[in-house]
C-alpha cells in the first residue's frame, strides 16, 4: 500500500540502549508506514561534545521552525560521566536546555494496561503531571561558601541604577557551606499557566496547582496569584462550562490528596515538584516505562514528545557484551506517536492521525495479550518471573510489527 505522508519532523537521537530501540522503531514500525520529512539531529553524548553542544541548541531552535520534535532518551553527565567519555566539559541537561528554549510545560501521562497491576490499585483514571519547564532549580546559581562571611542577594534596575533591593540571607560564623540563588519570570509562569488551563479544557479533567505558598510567601505565592489571575480572567467560565474546576492547593496536602483519589485530574507542578511527581506518578500506576512526556509551548502549536525514562545504561552493558536484553520501547514509541497526533492536527492529516492511534492500540493491546518484556512481566508476577514469561528487545518488537501490520491490513 502507498505511504502515509507526514510532514515535518525534527527527530532527535539519543544514548544506548534508547539509541538502539529508537532505531529499530523507524525501521520495523514506521519506515514501512510512513513518508516522513523528518531533520535529524544527534544528540549522543560524543556529537554534543564534538561541537561543543551547539547541537542541542540547534535542535531546539528547529523545534520551534518546525513545530514538532521527538527525542530519544540521552545522557545528562555528571563527573563519571566526563571521564568515560572524556569530555572537556560536564554539558548540561539537554532536555533542560531545550525546555529553556522553548519554554512551555510537561506533561506526563501514564499509558494504562489492563493487566499491569498498580502500586496504587485505587487509581483507575489517569494523573496527567504538568511540570513547569523553566528556571528554579534548574537554572539556579549554587556554589559552595569557602568559610566566614555575609551572604547577600541583590537587585538593580536597569531603568535607574540607584533603584536597589538588597537582603543579608544569612551570616557564616561558624566555618563555610552552602548557597543557592535561583528565579522565575512572570511571563514564564503565565505561560505556564496558559499550558495548564488549556491542557485541562483539552482532556476536560479538573486541573489542580500545587506549591509551598505558606513558606516562600512571594516566590511560590507569586505562581499562585497569578494562577489565580488568570483562571478567574480567561478561563472560569470555559472550566464551568465543562463542568470541571480549578484549585490551589499546598504540595503535601496534594500529595496526600493524590494518593487518596481515582485519579482523572491535572496536576500542574513547579519544576523541581514536576520532576519528582511525575517519576512517582509512573511508578504508581505501574512503570516508568508506560509514561509519555510532551512538552507543550506557550503557542499551543509547537510540542516536543520523548521517552520519559533514560538511556536504560546497564541493559547497553549487557547488549555490547551480546547477552540477551528486555527493554521496554513503549514510551519511545509514544514518543514518535504523540509528535505525529500533533503533526497530523497541525496538517489536518486523518490519515497520519488515525495510523498513531493504531499503532499506541497496538502497543496496549499486545502487552495485554500476555506479550511484554521483562520489566512489565516482573510488574505482573514479581521476582519470579521465568524466560517464558517475556519477550527479549528484539521479539517483542518483532511482535509489535507483526500486529500492527495485522491491524493495519483490516
Amino acid at each position: 500500500m502507498a505511504k502515509i505522508q507526514c510532514g515535518d519532523i525534527v527527530e532527535i537521537q539519543g544514548d544506548e540502549m534508547t539509541r538502539v530501540i529508537w532505531d529499530l522503531i523507524k525501521e520495523k514500525l514506521l519506515f514501512p508506514y510512513l513518508d516522513m520529512k523528518l531533520h535529524f539531529f544527534d544528540l549522543g553524548i560524543e556529537y554534543r561534545e564534538k561541537t561543543k553542544d551547539q547541537v542541542t541548541i540547534d535542535a531546539a531552535d528547529a523545534i520551534k521552525k518546525y513545530n514538532v520534535g521527538v527525542k530519544c532518551a540521552t545522557i545528562t553527565p555528571d563527573e563519571d560521566r566526563v571521564k568515560e567519555f572524556s569530555l572537556s566539559k560536564m554539558w548540561k541537561s539537554p532536555n533542560g536546555t531545550i525546555r529553556n528554549i522553548l519554554g512551555g510545560t510537561v506533561f506526563r501521562e501514564p499509558i494504562i494496561c489492563k493487566n499491569v497491576p498498580r502500586l496504587v490499585p485505587g487509581w483507575t483514571k489517569p494523573i496527567v503531571i504538568g511540570r513547569h519547564a523553566f528556571g528554579d532549580q534548574y537554572r539556579a546559581t549554587d556554589f559552595v561558601v569557602p568559610g566566614n562571611g555575609k551572604l547577600e542577594i541583590s537587585w538593580t534596575s536597569s531603568e535607574d541604577p540607584s533603584n536597589q533591593l538588597k537582603y543579608t540571607v544569612f551570616d557564616f560564623a561558624n566555618g563555610g557551606g552552602v548557597a543557592l540563588a535561583m528565579y522565575n519570570t512572570d511571563e514564564s509562569i503565565r505561560e505556564f499557566a496558559h499550558s495548564s488551563f488549556q491542557f485541562a479544557l483539552q482532556k476536560e479533567w479538573p486541573l489542580y496547582m500545587s506549591t509551598k505558598n505558606t513558606i516562600l510567601k512571594k516566590y511560590d505565592g507569586r505562581f499562585k496569584d497569578i494562577f489565580a489571575e488568570i483562571y478567574q480572567k480567561e478561563y472560569k467560565e470555559k472550566f464551568e462550562a465543562k463542568k470541571i474546576w480549578y484549585e490551589h492547593r499546598l504540595i503535601d496536602d496534594m500529595v496526600a490528596a493524590a494518593m487518596k483519589s481515582e485519579g482523572g485530574f491535572v496536576w500542574a507542578c513547579k519544576n523541581y515538584d514536576g520532576d519528582v511527581q511525575s517519576d512517582s506518578i509512573a511508578q504508581g500506576f505501574g512503570s516508568l516505562g508506560l509514561m509519555t512526556s510532551v512538552l507543550i509551548c506557550p503557542d499551543g502549536k509547537t510540542i516536543e514528545s520523548e521517552a520519559a525514562h533514560g538511556t536504560v545504561t546497564r541493559h547497553f552493558r549487557m547488549h555490547q557484551q551480546g547477552k540477551e536484553t528486555s527493554t521496554n520501547p513503549i514510551a519511545s514509541i509514544f514518543a514518535w506517536t504523540r509528535g505525529f497526533m500533533h503533526r497530523a492536527k497541525l496538517d489536518n492529516n486523518t490519515e497520519l492521525d488515525n495510523f498513531a492511534k493504531k499503532l499506541e492500540e497496538t502497543c496496549v493491546e499486545t502487552i495485554e495479550s500476555g506479550f511484554m518484556t521483562k520489566d512489565l512481566a516482573i510488574c505482573i508476577k514479581g521476582t519470579n518471573v521465568e524466560r517464558k514469561d517475556y519477550l527479549n528487545t528484539f521479539e517483542f518488537l518483532d511482535k509489535l510489527q507483526e500486529n500492527l501490520s495485522k491491524k493495519l491490513s483490516c
